[in-house]
């Protein structure tokens, strides 16, 4: 490399984000994943023994499936094609297929063709390379954000793997910070930066596992700093602080920790509102959380157990809202997403309460954990053969819908167990229906066993 070819790679690096400029270039600088590319997982040894497959990359944004096509690409010495659904089409494509019919005649070089946000292609597109998919003249890696079972057509999806990824974990994301940091070659090493442990927490919490959030994020504080520093003492360092990451990305931190003291306080604050039937009280844990770059999807997840534990059957439409406010909220993202969670939230607030069912699963857990594997009783078993029906499989056992109201006194439970109860209704909400029922049922219970007696 001359000198001129040298300046004018470090120019065209100025304009790159720095999320691109420190993209990984070996499975060595890969951070993270290990259950996809650690030591003896199905990628690495397909890379080592230069046998790789078409593949669907499935996985958040910024989790790294760009940068592992391009590892397996630069590691299997193959012609690597990067190709965006969103901007290419079927033209594009056969001339991709042309050009891999070159490489494998002229160079003997295997190509690799990454298919980035697959699922953006529609049914023809992807017809279009599914014949030499096939017959191997292109190894197929296509990456997406979407449930491939959805958006891929099955023909393509049978001939690929799905290869799930995660969210980068709070270590990782640590770790990718660091590099980005301390790298002079291609990071941000010259400027002599320092993040104070505050704004390192507050940096990867907000990343909120994506690599590609978190390094543009530290690209802008950096590049807001060097502007109003004195750049003449270049050995100086230079402190990173929260207020200088509110003031370069116009968020306001708030003092929250996701994995500490005050992430189970203010959880436990939500939950004691929907409890507690105060409805302003939950929507300001909501917003406080959220606000503080809490995972909406887990607030939504508590909604949903919340829904069962406390309100259970006195109202049932409870748990749908909740799940309903899951889907949409995965389905709008933010900020419109928010609304439905508040939604659910009040509606969690204000319907009426049971832990009922919490009381009796509880209760039921304990019964199995102490009495064991009870045989089932043989009047309630199965009886698909002839022997099992000699030996009184499903012997006397009574159809419900043979007798009046559905209902006919038998038992259930194994023969230890009989008599008990660990559900008991509640008269609140819909829950008084349920007990009037059982209650009624109770009733014919015990008048049919005084029957049988006489």
């Amino acid at each position: 490399m001359d000198i001129f070819e040298y300046q004018a790679r470090k120019a065209a690096d100025a304009s790159r984000p720095l999320a691109e400029i420190m993209r990984p270039k070996s499975l060595e600088e890969f951070v993270g994943q290990k259950h996809v590319v650690g030591k003896g997982s199905l990628i690495r040894n397909a890379i080592e023994k230069d046998r790789i497959f078409s593949m669907i990359l499935w996985g958040p944004p910024g989790c790294g499936k760009t940068t592992l096509a391009r590892i397996i690409a630069g590691e299997t010495k193959s012609y690597f094609v990067h190709f965006s659904a969103v901007l290419s089409g079927i033209k594009e494509i056969r001339s991709v297929i042309e050009e891999a019919r070159n490489q494998q005649k002229l160079y003997r070089k295997k190509t690799i063709l990454f298919v980035d946000e697959i699922h953006r292609f529609n049914k023809a597109q992807q017809d279009a390379f599914l014949h030499h998919v096939e017959n191997g003249l292109i190894t197929l890696i296509g990456a997406t954000t979407e449930n491939p079972s959805f958006e891929v057509i099955a023909p393509l999806l049978s001939r690929c793997r799905v290869i799930v990824l995660k969210t980068f974990s709070q270590d990782d994301i640590h770790a990718i910070i660091n590099r980005a940091l301390k790298n002079k070659e291609r990071g941000l090493g010259n400027l002599n930066l320092v993040l104070s442990k505050d704004a390192l927490a507050y940096l990867i919490q907000i990343a909120d596992g994506d690599a590609r959030t978190a390094l543009n994020n530290l690209e802008i504080t950096a590049s807001l700093l060097s502007s109003e520093s004195d750049t003449s003492d270049k050995k100086k360092k230079r402190h990173i602080t929260i207020k200088d990451l509110e003031s370069a990305l116009q968020k306001k931190s708030l003092v929250y920790d996701k994995s500490g003291e005050e992430h189970y306080n203010l959880i436990s604050a939500f939950h004691k509102s929907l409890r507690g039937s105060d409805p302003d009280a939950a929507l300001y844990w909501l917003e406080r959380m959220l606000s503080a770059g809490e995972d909406p999807l887990y607030l939504a997840r508590r909604m949903v157990r919340f829904a069962s534990e406390d309100v259970g059957n006195a109202d049932s439409n409870a748990l749908e809202v909740a799940l309903n406010a899951m889907k949409a909220f995965s389905f709008l993202g933010h900020p419109e997403g928010e609304l439905a969670l508040a939604q659910a939230a009040v509606y969690l607030a204000t319907a009426p309460k049971s832990n009922s069912i919490y009381l009796a699963f509880r209760k039921i857990k304990d019964v199995v954990k102490s009495t064991g594997t009870l045989p089932v009783p043989l009047h309630i078993r199965n009886a698909p053969t002839g022997l099992m029906k000699k030996l009184g499989y499903g012997k006397s056992y009574k159809y419900a819908h043979n007798f009046k109201d559905a209902y006919i006194h038998q038992e259930y439970l194994p023969e230890e167990l009989q008599n008990q109860r660990y559900y008991f209704p509640t008269d609140r909400g819909y829950e008084k229906i349920i007990k009037q029922r059982l209650e009624k049922w109770l009733s014919l219970k015990s008048k049919m066993k005084n029957k049988e007696k006489k």
